[in-house]
């Protein structure tokens, strides 16, 4: 395995590995003995950054979430799991009911519910501290001041770590680092959106967002994110849900463009001379590059993981990634 450090404040930066596993459907549609298999295995071979949220997986059995915070607290419990596995959540987009969906409905991010939320994942996680705490989705209903006053306070108390923030419009991420700058509060230091080899488009719609931009590290994102160095990319589904290698899972609708099949060909062309699958060229295009990106990849099977992790190994040569970078 290989590490690198995200966050920048000596009290509260952490060594974490450059592959990151999402726990997102442990618990739910993973049962409870498979996911404990996967867990095993990825810290067996060294790894330590793992992701969940306090919504997942609401929508498999009508609740609001935490199956995935349960599931991990109830592994961390029976395997001695401590403070060298780092273990991140979100909130902010946990639906106020159950039965319903967090577009229009969610708890947001107001600083009382940040508090509780944050309290109620340390419950269910079985951790005194929270090692990254994500701001899921915006709230434009909360004064930004307000959110920031929120997760600043929980890092001065100690019950949080890093903070970080996930499918936020950029200026809004800024605006929100330099309140909490101005204030003396610590700030966002880890950036979670979707990134992959293959590129979407920005001009269709998600229901989930305000904009289909939000949720992807576009070029706005990866220029402000390279005049920031201390500043860290976390790419989830980096493999597009199998989309790269799997003919029953199409390519999502945003990346059906003409762009696509040109990029797809480099990827197996790559592919074929290492000797490796497209997903493993993928996550090492995104680990070794020359602005590094941790993948967050799920697993369903120790297979897939197995997959996954030979990818950290897989060196790419300068002139493969010279074709990677280069194809339009």
């Amino acid at each position: 395995m290989k590490y690198r450090t995200i966050g920048t404040d000596s009290t509260t930066r952490r060594e974490v590995s450059v592959l990151a596993l999402g726990a997102m459907l442990f618990g739910s549609v993973t049962d409870e003995k498979t996911s404990f298999a996967i867990l095993d295995r990825y810290v067996e071979a060294g790894g330590t950054f793992i992701d969940t949220s306090n919504n997942y997986a609401f929508w498999t059995d009508g609740s609001q979430g935490g199956q995935s915070e349960e599931l991990l607290g109830r592994w961390r419990r029976s395997r001695g799991i401590g403070e060298e596995i780092v273990i991140a959540t979100k909130l902010g987009a946990r639906p106020l009911a159950p039965g319903t969906s967090y577009d229009g409905n969610a708890e947001g991010l107001s600083a009382m519910t940040i508090r509780e939320s944050a309290e109620r994942s340390r419950e269910r996680l079985g951790v005194d501290k929270i090692d990254l705490l994500y701001a899921h989705i915006e709230d434009r209903t909360v004064p930004l001041g307000n959110t920031v006053e929120g997760f600043g306070e929980l890092v001065a108390e100690g019950t949080v770590g890093l903070l970080g923030v996930s499918n936020h419009a950029i200026w809004r991420v800024e605006r929100a680092r330099a309140l909490a700058a101005a204030a003396g509060v610590a700030g966002y230091e880890v950036l979670q959106y979707q990134h992959s080899h293959l590129r979407p488009r920005f001009d269709m719609p998600e229901s989930i967002f305000e904009d289909g931009s939000l949720g992807h590290a576009g070029a706005e994102l990866l220029s402000y994110l390279r005049a920031e160095p201390g500043l860290t990319l976390v790419a989830y589904s980096p493999l597009l849900g199998g989309a790269y290698t799997r003919e029953d899972k199409p390519v999502p609708p945003d990346y059906d463009h003409p762009g696509t099949p040109a990029r797809m060909a480099v990827l197996r062309q790559v592919a074929n001379e290492s000797g490796a699958s497209v997903n493993q060229v993928v996550l090492a295009w995104q680990i070794g590059g020359r602005f590094p990106v941790i993948p967050l990849a799920g697993a369903s099977s120790v297979a897939q993981l197995e997959e996954n992790l030979a990818a950290v190994d897989l060196e790419l040569t300068e002139e493969q990634r010279v074709r990677l970078d280069a194809v339009h």
